[in-house]
């Protein structure tokens, strides 16, 4: 029987011993689960698994049962990873944890994206794991000190490469051009000992740990040709006699061990400097941050201080070219701001007294003083940051059939190899056990799944990253996967095609009896809304109203919001709310409605239980992108449709301005969901686009959804894409990017297959027969090696490509 895996899981304060039961009887049922048992007064809740992963469904099913379930999630990073098979490993290490939920690493990135629950296990513990495994887990969170081991790293590597090549080159010219020199094969012997032994040190540290793990990897092959080779030339150097009584002659590989390792060692060198150049687009945001700020002391000197220091409320100053420390609001002077690096717009936005200003941006000409708001991690240049890492951490749906072909690869490689010598040395004749041999070496040097495990992680390295410069957050691979096959975008009205910026145009008091009353009340029940509708009535009354602070403020989701005053009852909302409750509309009103849906206004009513009081007419002007943005999803074959609560004269104004295909007005959360639902039943693939709370189970519904940028933080946080710069035009430019990352991903999975499905049988012999040609294991490592290099420097061509 299986060892039992034993677990504590806190649960809410608040538990009742009704609770309890139920939890007991519900996680039961959980496969995998031995017993469970609620300590009540502990708060606590205790399992024995026979699988870890079991752990991941007990808390979905906690949470399914609404309890709140402490559950972190991080990107560390993972050193001494050398090919695809081990990314694989680590995941398999950490997997077997107890508290770790979720696993994802991935190899172009050298990182781990772990979800765990940190009252079970912490990052020491996982990174104890990784080490007794044979790799590392990163665990500061000092990101230069990382860098700097990463560049020590490759400066070692450097190194190395020099000194196998410079033993190399002459064993590879002994080996070619003088194999019988006097003493030739001592002085290959002599060259060879240490590129094996010293400078391919680490492959066969590589595999010992593999083997103890009883896994296998990239190390394996390599030490198992070049040690193999290795060890049966010195043989046959050393004992030339065993083969001369059978009538054959004992060769020496020592060129093709010593060069195979030069090789590979090129490659990885290679193949990091390329990986560093996919992952650079992180780099290059986290440089946007200064080390120091300008802070503005109370008696009005100016000192200099770390950024670290920083807290919330500081007053800053920011200089002519420097860049914007953190997160603040102007409070004195004016200027220009280039906010390019993080919005993706070329053009700088004029800041001034209360408006709001970002990490990482660049001050133009002017001075101005502004009082930090958002510090450190809650910066939206840090948000990006974190988006980015865990994106480019995540794995496509593709990935995961790569890797499982990456899992059974060495043992089929080492499979292969042995059967090509045993087919060889049966029916090769004479010189059968040699070549058998070659093949052997040859087969185990050649195949490689590095390429095969860098094809997806590097392009989608590359993409997300594009997509980050450009103003694009992609939340995860699969997003950037999907968007390519879009054929559907749903687009919300208010701040998504139009500015989200609306103004009362006109209000048309009915009832003016008590006017200054239900001026005050109209403006503090919209005071407790947050409909961008809501904002602008409130801007326009605020000179004139009092605010009135005994009200009961009550939503109607989709329809408007209700105040309470005593005995009466007051409405703001559409028509559907006032139809609903019965209430008239006065003829005066009906003459005025029509000369505001001829300018696409949106009109609001307020009234009360018993008839309208007034109506107020908003407008809210459409980008200027909108157009052309419709204009360049039509061009690629991508219908669009607008859903809106507004009145359906307003919308199909507004949606005949900008060349919208579908227009459904009047519609309420549940409705923009049950419409998603219905145009996936019939086989599109759906975008939503919207920026508020009511958008978020629409968003949650689509196969992709797309968040601008202004918008609420639950649709940011639902949404797969977010347009930082709420720019229409970004949306064609994403599907754009997954296009080109998709056939990039492709290509290199295409390359990849075929270099091992083509150079395998090759390297067994198989053209032998039919023109004499067998592959010497040295050119067979120069291939391998530059098979992983190719398919990132293909990946790397997504960065020149432009999407604009």
């Amino acid at each position: 029987m299986s060892a039992q895996i034993k677990l504590i899981l806190p649960l809410p304060v608040t538990l009742k011993a009704d609770d309890a039961i139920k939890i007991e009887q519900k996680i039961q049922q959980v496969k995998s689960v031995v017993w469970a048992k609620v300590d009540l007064p502990l708060r606590q809740l205790h399992l024995a698994l026979l699988e870890n992963n079991a752990s991941s469904i007990v808390v979905s099913e906690l949470v399914s049962m609404g309890y709140e379930i402490d559950i972190a999630q991080k990107s560390f990073p993972i050193l001494e990873m050398s090919c695809a098979a081990c990314a694989g490993s680590v995941e398999q290490i950490l997997r077997e944890v107890p508290g770790v939920l979720e696993v994802n690493v991935n190899y172009a990135s050298q990182k781990g994206l772990v979800k765990y629950l940190p009252q079970v296990v912490v990052p020491e513990q996982l990174k104890k794991s990784v080490q007794d495994g044979g790799y590392d887990l990163y665990i500061e969170d000092k990101e230069d000190s990382l860098e700097e081991l990463k560049e020590n790293k490759l400066q070692q590597s450097k190194r190395q490469l020099i000194g196998a090549w410079l033993l190399a080159l002459p064993l590879l010219v002994i080996g070619m051009f003088f194999m019988d020199m006097p003493y030739g094969d001592y002085i290959m012997w002599v060259l060879s000992t240490p590129i094996v032994f010293y400078f391919g040190k680490q492959f066969f540290v590589g595999a010992w740990k593999q083997l103890k793990n009883k896994t296998s990897n990239m190390d394996t092959l390599v030490a198992l040709s070049t040690g193999i080779a290795y060890a049966f030339s010195v043989f046959n150097m050393l004992f030339p006699d065993f083969w001369q009584r059978r009538g054959m002659h004992g060769h020496v590989y020592f060129e093709a061990a010593g060069v195979v390792i030069a090789f590979i060692l090129l490659g990885r060198y290679l193949e990091e400097n390329a990986k560093s150049q996919a992952a650079s687009s992180i780099k290059k945001l986290m440089g946007l941050q200064p080390k120091t700020v300008n802070v503005v002391l109370a008696n009005g000197d100016i000192s200099e201080t770390q950024i670290a220091d920083i807290v919330v409320g500081d007053m800053l100053l920011a200089k002519p070219g420097e860049r914007i420390a953190v997160d603040g609001k102007v409070l004195k002077g004016s200027s220009y701001v280039d906010e390019s690096m993080i919005s993706g717009e070329p053009h700088p936005v004029k800041k001034a007294m209360n408006d709001e200003v970002f990490a990482g941006t660049i001050n133009q000409k002017g001075s101005f003083q502004y009082q930090a708001q958002k510090v450190g991690a809650e910066t939206v240049l840090s948000r990006i940051i974190r988006m980015v890492e865990v994106a480019q951490g995540s794995k496509a749906p593709v990935q995961k059939l790569v890797d499982k072909i990456s899992s059974i690869f060495v043992p089929i490689v080492i499979s292969i190899a042995i059967l090509a010598f045993i087919v060889w040395a049966t029916f090769g004749g004479e010189q059968g056990y040699a070549q058998g041999f070659m093949a052997f070496v040859t087969v185990l040097v050649i195949a490689c799944p590095c390429a095969l495990g860098l094809a997806t992680p590097t392009a989608l390295m590359v993409g997300i990253g594009k997509g980050a410069e450009n103003g694009i957050l992609i939340k995860d691979a699969e997003s950037l996967e999907i968007a390519h096959q879009l054929n559907l975008v749903v687009l919300d009205k208010t701040g998504t095609i139009t500015e989200g910026h609306p103004s009362v145009q006109d209000i048309f008091w009915v009832d003016t009896t008590e006017k200054d009353y239900h001026t005050s009340l109209l403006y503090s029940i919209e005071q407790s809304s947050e409909h961008p509708l809501a904002l602008a009535i409130v801007n326009a009354l605020k000179e004139d109203a009092k605010f009135i602070d005994h009200l009961t403020i009550e939503n109607i989701v989709g329809q408007g919001i209700r105040g309470i005053d005593g005995d009466k009852r007051f409405f703001i909302g559409n028509d559907r709310l006032m139809k609903s409750l019965n209430i008239n509309m006065p003829d005066a009103v009906r003459s005025w409605l029509m000369e505001q849906y001829q300018y696409a206004h949106t009109v609001v009513y307020f009234f009360d239980t018993e008839k309208v009081i007034a109506t107020i007419s908003i407008a809210d002007k459409i980008k200027g992108s909108s157009q052309d943005a419709v204009k360049n999803l039509h061009d690629m074959n991508i219908q669009v449709a607008m859903l809106t609560g507004d009145q359906p004269k307003t919308a199909e104004s507004v949606a005949q301005q900008v060349n919208i295909d579908t227009v459904k007005s009047q519609v309420l959360p549940e409705e923009k969901f049950s419409y998603i639902q219905e145009m996936q039943a019939k086989g599109h693939v759906v975008a939503m686009v919207g920026d508020g709370v009511n958008d978020s189970s629409a968003l949650a519904q689509a196969n992709i959804s797309i968040a601008m940028g202004h918008g609420s933080d639950v649709a940011m946080e639902v949404a797969k894409i977010t347009i930082i710069s709420s720019d229409l035009k970004k949306i064609p430019l994403a599907i754009k990017l997954s296009k080109l990352t998709v056939r990039t991903i492709r290509q290199n999975l295409f390359w990849a297959f075929i270099y091992n499905v083509i150079g395998i049988p090759i390297a067994a012999g198989i053209l032998y027969p039919i023109n004499g040609f067998m592959l010497d294991p040295m050119w067979a490592g120069a291939a391998m090696a530059l098979s992983s290099v190719s398919v990132v420097l293909n990946s790397l061509r997504l960065k020149i490509k432009q999407i604009n």
